[in-house]
């Protein structure tokens, strides 16, 4: 019975000491992978940015509050690994002697990690400030995820800007930095005149943001009326092919543009319209893209100059044609979204022809054309200054919401107006749900 006891004793004591042990390593801090630190960048985009001296990919961020940080890595691969597969049957990739004790406590470690940010870009030259302040202010409304915001503008703006955005009372995991209008020195004055100035900077942004994964990119005169986690989501569905997402340009192929008067291939039936693109960077940059210029696959940064060399003088919309451009031949590329994440006036101004915004209502506005600043289109104008004039942290039913509503009442003499309550449908839910999903994190 002696005996038993004290290899019982041994036991239990070992069982211990192995307890410890494990709770000790779990306080060790991550050790860094084999060669970090040391050693030169691999892959493409480290190629790239070898290669591209003076050009895009070299453009200096300048900071607002918080630029971009990676998260810490974690030591264990595959939280699920450590509990089906025995030690010595583990990956090389997977940590070992700690890897159950990490697996089985990494969940409590991961619940108390920043959430990951979303990134939204926008370019702003002129007088778009309070046009851009507007979006954003939108998107910080409703959005539950932290946001970075990169702003692209003149250098005259910058200060504006901070000014700006650092008096916003909001909570403080938003943040935002700010960068020079950056174009290749060899073709800068081309890029800036076409179309708007500044437009086509949006085509830059794969190679300027290289550390950036995902971004989401809006046009100035985008209004969020749902959270941007939303949209965001749309990167989970892509399959292996795409790269990005838009929706079309037009619904109703009789008052479509590209369908009727583009002298360039286009995407689909009626092209697409830019305005909102939600693009997987990485992809991106890695991808090969067939083109009527050579028989061989160009990357992005190749395929940009040569492209607007040939169609300069077919091209009416600038950078939007030549993206028409990129996805009429690489349209296993492209995730489209329905007309209700990039809701323009062309949906109602001939009579309501967005199917998916009457049913669900408007996610994102668009107004285009001006329509913010001036009488032409009430509606869209009446939203804007609501959303301008929001302070936050008022109570958005009583300060938003209701005094929008009736101001909408009197634009019921214009189309748009006449379906004004598709306007404010997802407005409502998106305010009713706001909190319960902030408390949720999701």
């Amino acid at each position: 019975m002696r005996r038993v006891a004290r290899v019982a004793l041994l036991c239990l004591g070992c069982g211990l000491c192995s307890l410890l042990y494990g709770f000790s390593q779990l306080a060790l801090p991550a050790e860094p992978g084999p060669g970090a630190g040391r050693g030169k960048p691999r892959g493409p985009d480290a190629a790239a940015r070898r290669r591209g001296a003076g050009g895009p990919g070299r453009a200096v961020a300048r900071a607002g509050r918080g630029a971009h940080a990676l998260p810490p890595p974690h030591r264990c691969k595959n939280l699920s690994v450590s509990f089906w597969n025995s030690y010595w049957m583990l990956p090389s990739d997977v940590c070992g002697m700690n890897c159950f004790w990490e697996a089985a406590f990494r969940y409590n470690f991961m619940k108390n990690q920043p959430a990951e940010k979303m990134h939204l870009a926008v370019v702003a030259c002129g007088e778009r400030l309070e046009e851009t302040v507007t979006m954003l202010r939108s998107a910080i409304i409703f959005s539950v995820k932290p946001l970075q915001f990169h702003i692209f503008a003149e250098e005259q703006l910058h200060s504006r800007f901070r000014v700006t955005l650092d008096g916003f009372s909001y909570q403080g995991k938003h943040n935002y930095t700010l960068y020079p209008i950056t174009f290749p020195t060899e073709s800068a004055a081309e890029w800036k005149k076409l179309f708007k100035p500044c437009a086509s900077q949006r085509l830059f942004l794969p190679l300027i943001l290289r550390d950036v994964d995902s971004l989401l990119y809006v046009d100035t005169d985008i209004l969020f009326l749902r959270p941007v986690d939303d949209i965001w989501s749309f990167l989970k569905k892509f399959n292996s092919t795409q790269i990005a997402a838009m929706a079309p340009e037009h619904e109703e192929p009789r008052i479509g543009w590209y369908n009727r008067f583009a002298r360039h291939p286009y995407y689909g039936k009626t092209g697409i319209n830019s305005g909102v693109m939600l693009m997987n960077m990485t992809r991106i940059r890695r991808k090969y893209f067939k083109n009527d210029m050579t028989t061989a696959r160009l990357q992005w940064e190749e395929i940009l100059m040569p492209l607007l060399k040939k169609y300069k003088l077919n091209i009416t919309w600038g950078d939007q044609d030549l993206l028409n451009i990129i996805f009429f031949h690489n349209p296993e590329s492209l995730f489209v979204f329905p007309c209700q994440w990039n809701y323009r006036p062309d949906h109602c101004i001939y009579g309501s022809n967005c199917k998916e915004a009457e049913e669900e209502g408007i996610f994102i506005l668009h107004g285009n054309r001006g329509v913010y600043h001036d009488d032409k289109q009430p509606t869209f104008r009446a939203i804007y200054e609501a959303v301008k004039n929001y302070s936050f942290g008022k109570d958005l039913v009583h300060s938003l919401l209701q005094p929008l509503e009736l101001e909408l009442q009197r634009t019921m003499h214009t189309y748009c107006g006449r379906i004004y309550k598709v306007f404010i449908k997802q407005l409502t839910k998106s305010i009713g749900d706001v909190g319960i999903r902030r408390s949720k994190g999701s």
